[in-house]
């Protein structure tokens, strides 16, 4: 059976998370044609938007072909946010994603993220206020609760259905949790039995099996896979076909540096990507001296020869 969220048709049910500093469009592009039915950007500041900041206009950058695309942005401003929704840098965008889950402080602080948790009159203004300003879906993304021990998953969810969402996504744990622990999945099962609009779970997903044992508990439509995609796209296609792929992994990590390349300085992208390293030299390529290494190198052509080398000591082993 398809899945729609609103009129936007998905290609799978298992979907790409927003993630600061990680999902830009050569990682989301790999991500979809792994098989994630949905892809999102990092999450954008809508003041950031509504000051003209050249640095967030340029996460909103993507490739033709994405499609569907979403864009997650943050606020807790209704009039900001619902400015946001009518801009016309969102304008490529499929769906719009609400985040009310973040857990960072310097998110929370500020009244942003999972902190609308504890304002569920604000956060509805400010999910009407969007669904007002566009004709595009608007999602939100959001945490069972605040405080150590807290689920109001399911009012809040309710809220999001009356307020006009089109969907949510339910991350398993509380704000003081952070990632740690084990996500709540029986609130989620609560959530999707309290409310009509479709439901993803998000939460520990990492393969086939867990997203089996998720769906099978929780009831939900689908699944937001985030963590476990960062240095293995092709974690999707596990996930969502079953297939094992053996991803030449040089190759992968190239591809990501290049398609950047195109669309940003080469100072920009050398710094970016050191993040997206630690994650493709771990596991099976962990390398923690070739890491310390690369990241100390400014140019990515430094930077693609050390790993040229690496990975051809590494097939000799």
């Amino acid at each position: 059976m398809s899945l729609y969220i609103k009129n936007v048709k998905l290609k799978s049910n298992i979907i790409l998370a927003p993630m600061a500093g990680y999902t830009d469009l050569a990682f989301r592009k790999m991500c979809q044609d792994f098989g994630a039915g949905l892809v999102c950007t990092e999450m954008v500041s809508s003041k950031a938007l509504h000051y003209k900041n050249k640095k967030t206009e340029d996460l909103l950058l993507s490739l033709d072909g994405e499609s569907p695309r979403a864009v997650q942005i943050f606020g807790h401003e209704p009039n900001i946010m619902a400015e946001a929704c009518a801009n016309p840098l969102l304008s490529k965008y499929d769906i719009i994603d609400i985040n009310m889950g973040c857990p960072a402080k310097k998110i929370t602080s500020n009244g942003d993220g999972s902190s609308l948790l504890k304002n569920i009159e604000l956060a509805r203004e400010v999910i009407s206020a969007c669904v007002k300003a566009t004709n595009k879906p608007i999602t939100v993304k959001f945490r069972i609760g605040y405080g150590e021990g807290e689920n109001i998953a399911v009012s809040f969810a309710k809220m999001c259905e009356e307020a006009g969402a089109s969907a949510i996504t339910v991350h398993g744990r509380t704000t003081a949790q952070g990632y740690s622990g084990t996500p709540n999945y029986e609130a989620i099962k609560k959530v999707k039995e309290a409310v009509k609009i479709p439901v993803f779970a998000n939460g520990d997903c990492k393969t086939r099996e867990d997203a089996e044992k998720i769906l099978n508990i929780t009831k939900a439509d689908g699944i937001m896979v985030g963590r476990a995609a960062l240095g293995k796209p092709e974690v999707f296609s596990e996930i969502v076909f079953g297939e094992i792929i053996n991803v030449n992994k040089l190759e992968q990590i190239k591809f990501h540096y290049n398609t950047m390349l195109k669309h940003y300085s080469e100072n920009y992208v050398v710094k970016y990507m050191r993040s997206h390293l630690a994650f493709y030299l771990s596991g099976r390529y962990k390398n923690s001296k070739a890491l310390v290494e690369l990241i100390k190198l400014n140019s990515t052509a430094e930077v693609l020869e050390k790993l040229d080398s690496l990975f051809n000591k590494f097939c000799k082993i």
